[in-house]
């Protein structure tokens, strides 16, 4: 995704390359944050800076506090998306970024091009080549290097001469990546992971080389064993074997590692690259109309514009013409297409099928939904959790810390009358399995994976704070209608004045065909109820006429149905109008919990229609599934008593708070938080959002308002409560995920280092554990695509 300048705010998203490891984003992070009321947060996974800075400092300015701290920065292109541009802090800002085209180039960077993070499927290719050849080159010079030195028998007459003309590639040019960086760092006063990979590879190389030309290791028939731990005669040793296997070692590594990021930011690609490139446009009005083909940049709103079968959507808009089904499985995860019809919404990169449609646009470029949902993922991925804070100030301290316990180790080697080279190896193997790859990877690409992954099954998590509070949960509120119900008005049954109860009798038939003739010019929610359900039954009440029609607000409606005297509208206003309301109507009555519709004829009431809200398909297995995640369920709503407490039995929920106002609703997550209870709410509409924001974890309903899901933690665009369990479960997955990386960073460097200190871990074996680390926590967080 193309990064992101928010104007109004004065952020902006810089790509920073040469990042390494927990250290270089710390560095980062201290430089920029010298800059008065500049804040940023620095991620290795996707090599990117969220930068918040002051009207008084520019990008130049920021580029420059990064090249400071021995990287490069990347200020992204100027926007072409319709709707942002026009403000002027936008034209200023766009201005500023127009005139530094070139500031990639303006900081050293170590081989900037072999390390950057691929931001788009072929970006990232072409970024990885130079590293595999380098990887495949070194690879090759070091296996006969390596095998010659583990097996003896293989070690002809000057087979370290042989092993020194291969080693020499592989650390010079193999390391160069390793080396250059770690003295661009040194020059800016930094140390990270780099250093300790050139650092100890170098000594391991310098050392043979003083063993070859002015120790007995260069003597014709010298011969060595190949161990474990660290090995030492006095001038007789080399190690070309662990500098060139430690560097083609961490290259796997690091391939290994931008083909997992590239695969963990697949899901946010492969959402982007929906969006079509090019929408046919209708010119011109009636006769004289005429379609235009137009790149997607130039459409704006108000523009009508057509979709065939097959393609996709352009932007967002209202159906103008046509009827069609349309996949929205992009946004909801369901399959199933929606039927969309005249004045029905649709959304952009959403697929067309069984029909064209003429849309007239709304919202285009960044302002499409799909646009908000690629920020909302990518805002996700920029953060931090909680834990991944504290890993980064370990980080920051841990690299100094590591070259004063490799130099202590050697001193106290020596000391113990050991010789040099074995003080050295162990050393070595302190300085190359200490390097925190895993801990600057382990909350990023945990993040990178989940966020993604519930893209595409239509959760938005909005940051790595929404993990930490969902895994600390333990109450959820639930709002009733438009959550747990859908929030529409739909026909509930039909009570005849016999006690018959159902549409399907004559008796019912026929009164439901009378209120919905009525009833058809109304567009009241529970007129629109009526006619549906008339319309489910059949069309045979459209072709009954209806004379001296007349509304009454509030009330119902009356007129002459084939001539003869009719009514439909609340029980009293009809009984007022001198209808008979019959003793089994009176008890139906007395018993719904419905919005109920008399409907009379002939001087008596024929019928009484119930209609309401219902209760979602899978409601009741979404209550179970949050209870099973040792949440503790409770309803919330503005409905009245008696149809919340049916509502709430029907999904097994006991706690209920029915007539709540929006500022009730407020109260009630304050006095369960101060109850001592984290608590998630769900919601869906602007009385919601208080409640929402308030909350401990906020989760908005897809089909909700937009102050809804900008108060919430979790946004859900698929409308249906099973979405609410998913999106707990992925986002505690996720947080376990980041534990389990950030626990086995640290413990592998805790039971490492002092196994290497010890001198029972050859520095070769210890750069591929270290290299093992590090994947090992991608492939780990990969683990959440199958959540």
């Amino acid at each position: 995704m193309a990064d992101l300048l928010q104007y109004g705010t004065r952020t902006i998203d810089l790509g920073i390359e040469g990042m390494t490891c927990a250290s270089c984003v710390s560095r980062v992070e201290k430089r920029l944050g010298r800059l008065d009321g500049v804040e940023a947060e620095v991620n290795l996974a996707t090599e990117k800076a969220r930068v918040s800075f002051p009207s008084t400092t520019s990008i130049d300015e920021l580029v420059e506090a990064v090249r400071a701290a021995g990287y490069t920065a990347i200020v992204p292109a100027a926007p072409t998306e319709q709707g942002r541009g026009d403000s002027g802090a936008g034209s200023e800002t766009g201005s500023a970024r127009q005139g530094a085209p070139d500031r990639g180039s303006v900081a050293p960077s170590a081989d900037a091009g072999e390390r950057t993070s691929a931001r788009s499927g072929e970006a990232g290719a072409a970024a990885s080549d130079p590293l595999m050849t380098r990887l495949v080159v070194s690879a090759v010079l070091t296996v006969p290097v390596v095998v010659i030195a583990m097996v003896p028998v293989l070690q002809f007459t000057y087979w370290q001469w042989f092993s020194l003309a291969l080693a020499a590639p592989v650390v010079v040019w193999g390391g160069w990546p390793f080396h250059r960086a770690a003295a661009v760092n040194l020059r800016h006063g930094s140390l990270t992971m780099d250093t300790l990979v050139s650092l100890g590879t170098l000594t391991a190389f310098t050392w043979s080389l003083w063993a070859l030309f002015f120790g007995h290791a260069g003597m014709p028939g010298m011969t060595h064993e190949w161990t474990f731990g660290v090995r030492g005669t006095p001038g007789g040793d080399i190690y070309l074997e662990v500098a060139a296997g430690v560097i083609t070692i961490l290259l796997l590594g690091r391939v290994l590692e931008q083909r997992s990021k590239r695969r963990a930011g697949q899901s946010l690609r492969t959402l982007l690259e929906l969006a079509p490139r090019e929408v046919s446009v209708l010119r011109g009005e009636g006769a004289e109309e005429r379609e235009e083909r137009v790149r997607i940049e130039s459409l704006r709103p108000g523009d009508r514009f057509v979709v065939r079968p097959g393609e996709r959507v352009a932007a967002d808009g209202v159906v103008l013409r046509g009827e069609a089904g349309v996949d929205e499985s992009m946004l909801t995860g369901e399959p199933a297409p929606v039927d969309v019809a005249p004045g029905t919404s649709v959304t952009a990169a959403t697929i067309v099928h069984g029909g064209s449609l003429v849309v007239a646009a709304e919202r285009v470029g960044a302002d499409t939904r799909l646009a908000q949902i690629a920020r909302l993922v990518e805002d996700a991925q920029l953060g931090k959790s909680r834990a991944q804070r504290l890993a980064d100030r370990i980080s920051a301290v841990f690299v100094p810390i590591v070259i004063a316990l490799a130099a202590a180790t050697a001193i106290v080697w020596v000391a113990t009358g050991s010789p040099v080279e074995q003080a050295i190896t162990a050393a070595v193997a302190v300085l190359v399995i200490a390097c925190p790859c895993a801990l600057g990877l382990a909350t990023p690409m945990a993040i990178l994976v989940g966020t993604g992954r519930g893209a595409e099954r239509g959760i938005l998590i909005t940051g790595p704070d929404a993990l930490d509070r969902a895994g600390d949960v333990d109450t959820i509120l639930l709002d009733k209608t438009g959550t747990l119900t859908t929030g529409r008005m739909s026909l509930t049954g039909v009570t005849t004045a016999d006690g018959t109860i159902g549409a399907a009798d004559a008796g019912g038939a026929a009164a439901l065909d009378l209120a919905a003739a009525l009833e058809r010019s109304s567009e009241h929610p529970v007129a629109r109820a009526i006619v549906d359900g008339a319309d489910a039954s059949g069309p045979a009440w459209r072709a009954l006429q209806v004379t001296e029609f007349r509304a009454h607000a509030g009330l119902g409606v009356t007129g002459e149905v084939e001539g003869v005297p009719a009514a439909a509208g609340r029980p009293a206003f009809l009984v007022g109008l001198g209808y008979r309301m019959p003793a089994a109507l009176e008890a139906r009555a007395a018993a719904s919990d419905d919005t109920l519709v008399a409907v009379g004829s002939a001087g008596e009431v024929q019928a009484l229609i119930e209609v309401g809200d219902r209760v979602r398909d899978g409601a009741r297995e979404a209550v179970d599934r949050l209870r099973a995640l040792g949440l503790r369920p409770a309803l919330l709503t503005g409905d009245a008593e008696r149809p919340a407490a049916r509502v709430a039995a029907s999904l097994g929920i006991d706690e209920v708070h029915a007539g709540v106002s929006p500022e009730g609703k407020l109260a009630i997550v304050r006095r369960e938080q101060g109850e001592g209870h984290r608590v998630a709410m769900v919601g869906d509409g602007v009385n919601d959002a208080a409640a929402l924001a308030a909350a401990d974890l906020g989760i908005a309903m897809g089909g909700g308002t937009d102050a809804a899901a900008s108060a919430s933690d979790l946004a859900l665009t698929r409308d249906e409560p099973g979405a609410i369990a998913d999106a707990i479960s992925l986002a505690r997955a996720t947080l376990r995920t980041i534990k389990g990386n950030l626990f086995w960073a640290f413990a592998y460097n805790v039971a490492a280092i002092p196994l290497a200190a010890a001198g029972f871990l050859n520095p070769m074996i210890a750069g591929a554990a270290m290299a093992f680390s590090s994947v090992f926590v991608v492939l780990n967080s990969l683990r959440l695509r199958r959540a």
